[in-house]
């Protein structure tokens, strides 16, 4: 081997480099572990709320200590930055897909125009999204050009306004504009991650991931770590839309006159049931108790508003008083075409917005009414605000400080005077919610300097203050996909995937050296620098470790192995030949490196693909085995090379690559795999029949919600539980369709519904939250709060352990992205082997034993589907399975094909003769690395935590079937296409 010394200076250097960028993981982990014993030394268990007390004195720690030098070279505030990252799956945290509302910035460009057409056109792009995969905007063009008539995109009262007048004109065609709208709404969406990114920054998450998904107007946000959940979401979603509004006097009579006749008027619109006794007594029953003293003397009635509402307590600028839980009836019965127009001329325009819930807690909200006009525009908006801080009332409590510029503070000045004139209130409003409305006691308020006060807790200030600043979204950002990880579920993958990856190492070393001797143990160095390598690889690039991830790299354990097996091999077929030790290896390694090559490509063009085409934790499988792939390739080839020539340097030394219990395995054998490729083709089609059978007339296959769309929820319990008895019980709550399993241990279940799938918002998440927490109270530990069984709450290990939301829309992009992938993966290997072996024959014959393959782990799923005590979804994991098996099978299909041609090249055909010789010298290698790899995804599948089971036993299924059809399938199909060329002696 030439240039020995440039190697071993190259090997030093990558090692030195990975330990070198490794430092700071384990830094960071040995000062973070320092911060939680002195925290647990400082708060017992036995304190309430401990677990928050804890978090919060360990940060406290961490702050006092970041800037402290560790080993003279660095600190912990700059070692966090560098240190590997752990994704969602292993960390906990939320990570979410946001849609930004292309509709709404249309709206804002065309001035919410009236123009019926325009509306027109919304709506019916509204109607075809839900069943295209075109973007919003060629979806609304193509409904604007097909209703528009005369109307054009550069009308007036469309896009030729006064704000688009400097680029737009009433003169201009549809096809000018229309490239004018794409930049435009692009730049919105620029605008908009700015927004999030600047959102983001002052949450205080560490290693935040956030990018744009093309021109979707879709945005990937990713906070590893975050634990409160709701704040991450609304901090998120929130648009950041701040109001200012006058309120309406208490004492305003045109309410009481509206409030009767509103209530005379539902009672022939809506059919009310009669109210149940109250049992017990709380602020919510104090204050339905409250109408039997009502003067009006309705509690004795059927009366849809006078149940539901009350009179505001005195003193306050609200008008009403009502339920949490009756908001969203009372919100149904106000918006009312027919009970709007009740409202008397004086208060018409009245917009009526519910004060924001001081905590979870609360059951009572107030219902303010506000001055409004007929364009319900308010008087002040936030856009007047030039900064805002997180500060403290004069009672010491937090709040948050507000500066506007020249033309809000006028505008303040005005407001503030009109309302200590008209003795109201001002209402401040964000996000369509009251956070404080007080009166003016001292005339008009100049300077422009006002507060947002209310309960608040420091954290909310710091987060309303940070998206003033940010600025509001230029439109309404819905998440139409996440996931959270509670994080006791991300220690408990943690200890899981390591777990298995310690598994996997220790079986692969042992059987290395109980294979191979002392040639093993030089192999199992070179695997240990490559695990080091992949890991110093992936903190340098900054990349993600997932769980997925970790099963990467222990593929890669197995994988890695087999370019050893193949240079092993060959070194003996050459000592076989009676060659020297120096000539063997020296052959052996150049003889190996053809197929080495080749199956390492072909394995690395289905991992880019699943690459480019996946997301989250599956990109991040992508990743390392990609870097696997090529650092397996360096070990193998260049470390084993110099470990093995250093080693028979040595005066007296030999090196057998074999050892007692292995010597002569598989030597002279002479198996007629074409003979019996009839017998092979008869089992294979009844297993792909059966399979197919299954597929399409039998159950099918259980498709996840990244396929369908839906929610699920991981659930863990005290106690067993039976998941049939929840399915008919969250049935009656959610409506038929929802999907109740043991997933893992008999105390933990995965429920998927499709409730509600098609509506956005935290509202209906956490609707369905309350609705899970009302069904499953009663398998429930006594006295556990709606907080503490939310995911992400704290380290606790009951509750909702991981949620997964997939709108509709995504699920069909993930869905035709999977089908893109599988075949372009196919697509991609068919012209490789065409381009490697020259001939359609071979590309055939790999293609169809792929076919083959993944026919037969689809038909698997399908069969056992309902039966295997695992999930046997099919999701994104699965997909990645699938490609991972392409990769596995067309890996062991090269290296027999790249071995047919050598000898095929040296002796010809001969019928077939040395195709079969060429099988049965390759059978050593194939068995050797199948049966590693196979021991490799056992160690997963048993270790590796319930989340990887059906992804491993999808690969498991396709490493047997892989090894098989390799060489029953694929060479046989490849020799029958050539077969009457053979005979006539083409070579």
């Amino acid at each position: 081997m030439q240039n020995k010394g440039l190697i071993k200076l190259f090997a030093l250097l990558f090692g030195l480099v990975s330990i070198y960028q490794l430092s700071y993981t384990f830094i960071t982990n040995k000062v973070e572990n320092e911060a939680e014993v002195f925290a647990a030394s400082r708060i017992s268990e036995s304190e309430e709320d401990y677990v928050s007390k804890r978090e919060a004195l360990e940060a406290s720690y961490l702050d006092s200590i970041g800037s402290n030098p560790i080993f003279g070279y660095t600190n912990y505030d700059e070692a966090k930055k560098k240190e590997l990252n752990k994704g969602l799956d292993l960390k906990g945290g939320i990570n979410v897909t946001l849609q930004i509302s292309v509709k709404d910035i249309l709206k804002g460009l065309a001035n919410n125009t009236k123009n019926p057409i325009f509306n027109k056109a919304l709506a019916d792009a509204d109607a075809a999204s839900k069943n295209s995969d075109d973007t919003y905007i060629d979806l609304f063009f193509e409904a604007f050009d097909n209703i528009k008539g005369d109307t054009k995109l550069a009308s007036p009262d469309i896009f030729a306004n006064k704000g688009l007048s400097d680029e737009i004109n009433f003169q201009m065609s549809d096809d000018e504009v229309k490239p004018i709208i794409r930049t435009k709404i692009d730049e919105s969406v620029v605008s908009a991650f700015e927004v999030l990114r600047e959102r983001i920054d002052g949450f205080g998450v560490t290693q935040p991931n956030i990018q744009r998904e093309g021109n979707s107007g879709r945005i990937l946000v990713e906070l590893p770590g975050a634990r409160d959940i709701a704040r991450a979401q609304d901090l998120l979603s929130s648009t950041a839309q701040l109001e200012f509004w006058e309120t309406y006097k208490q004492s305003n009579p045109s309410f009481s006159t509206f409030l009767i006749q509103a209530n005379e008027k539902l009672k022939d619109i809506v059919k009310v049931d009669e109210p149940e006794p109250v049992k017990e007594e709380s602020e919510l029953d104090s204050l339905l108790s409250d109408v039997s003293t009502d003067s009006l003397d309705l509690a004795t009635q059927v009366n849809p508003l006078f149940e539901l509402l009350v009179p505001a307590n005195p003193g306050t600028n609200a008008m009403f008083r009502a339920a949490i839980k009756d908001t969203a009836k009372i919100g149904e019965y106000l918006r009312m075409p027919e009970i709007r127009r009740l409202l008397p001329a004086d208060i018409q325009f009245t917009k009526f917005v519910w004060e924001r819930p001081a905590s979870e807690d609360t059951e009572v909200i107030d219902l303010y009414a506000l001055k409004s006009n007929r364009d319900g525009t308010p008087r002040i908006s936030g856009d007047v605000v030039s900064d805002a801080r997180a500060d403290f009332d004069q009672f010491s409590k937090p709040a948050v400080s507000m500066t506007m510029n020249t033309k809000g503070a006028k505008e303040w000045e005005k407001l503030t005077g009109d309302a200590y004139t008209n003795q109201t209130g001002i209402a401040i409003v964000l996000d369509n919610k009251v956070y404080t409305a007080p009166g003016v006691s001292s005339g008009p308020i100049s300077g422009g300097r006002s507060e947002i006060t209310g309960n608040f807790t420091v954290n909310e200030t710091k987060d309303i203050s940070n998206v003033l600043r940010a600025g509001k979204l230029p439109a309404s950002a819905e998440i139409i996909q996440s996931e959270i990880v509670g994080p006791s579920l991300g220690q408990e993958a943690i200890d899981s995937g390591f777990m298995s990856f310690l598994i996997a190492m220790a079986i692969v070393l042992l059987w290395m050296i109980t294979y191979y001797g002392k040639a093993g143990a030089f192999a199992d160095i070179a695997l240990l620098l490559n695990i080091l390598l992949i890991f110093g690889v992936l903190t340098s690039l900054n990349a993600v470790l997932t769980l997925p991830g970790i099963a990467g790299i222990v593929l890669t354990i197995g994988m890695s192995v087999d370019a050893n097996v193949l240079i092993f091999e060959r070194i003996k077929e050459e000592l076989a030949k009676g060659k020297g030790k120096s000539q063997a290896v020296s052959d052996g390694f150049g003889n190996a490196l053809s197929s080495i090559l080749d199956a390492n490509i072909t394995t690395g063009l289905t991992a880019l693909i699943l690459f480019v085409f996946g997301s989250g934790p599956i990109k991040g499988f992508a990743t390392t085995l990609l870097i696997g792939i090529l650092t397996s390739l360096f070990t193998a080839i260049f470390i084993t090379r110099l470990l093995v020539d250093w080693y028979l340097s040595g005066k007296g030394r030999t090196l057998d690559f074999s050892t007692a219990l292995t010597k002569g395995l598989f030597k002279n054998m002479n198996i007629n795999f074409l003979g019996k490729r009839k017998i092979a083709y008869v089992i294979s089609v009844i297993l792909v029949g059966v399979g197919l059978f299954s597929l399409f007339f039998g159950n099918g296959l259980q498709q996840g919600v990244d396929f369908i769309g839906g929610r699920s929820y991981t659930v863990r319990f005290e106690q067993p539980v039976s998941p049939s008895e929840i399915a008919s019980e969250l049935n009656t709550v959610f409506g038929s369709g929802t999907n109740v399993k043991t997933y893992g241990e008999s105390n933990q279940i995965k429920i998927t519904t499709p409730y509600k799938v098609d509506v956005e918002g935290i509202e209906v998440d956490n609707e369905i939250q309350d609705k899970l927490f009302t069904s499953l109270q009663k398998y429930l530990p006594d006295g556990i709060t709606k907080q503490a069984f939310s995911v992400g709450s704290d380290d606790k290990s009951i509750g909702i352990l991981q949620s997964v939301k997939v709108g509709p829309t995504i699920a069909d992009d993930i869905k035709n992205n999977a089908f893109l992938a599988i075949l372009g993966s196919l697509a991609v290997v068919f012209l490789y082997i065409l381009l490697r072996f020259r001939r359609w024959q071979f590309s055939l014959g790999a293609v169809v034993a792929v076919f083959h393959d993944v026919l037969i782990v689809l038909g698997v799923f399908s069969i056992l589907g309902k039966i295997m005590p695992f999930n046997m979804e099919i999701d994104q994991a699965f997909i990645a399975a699938i490609l991972t098996v392409i990769g596995y099978s067309l890996n062991d299909t090269v290296v027999v094909f790249d071995r047919i041609r050598e000898i095929v090249g040296e002796r010809g055909w001969k019928a077939g003769e040395n195709i079969n010789a060429a099988v049965n010298s390759t059978l050593g290698r194939t068995l050797n690395t199948s049966l590693t790899t196979l021991i490799v995804l056992l160690a997963i599948f048993i270790f590796g935590g319930e989340s990887l089971r059906g992804f491993m036993f999808a690969m498991i299924v396709g490493v047997i079937v892989g090894t098989y059809s390799s060489v029953f399938i694929a060479t046989p199909i490849m020799y029958d296409a050539l077969s009457k060329k053979i005979t006539s002696g083409i070579k």
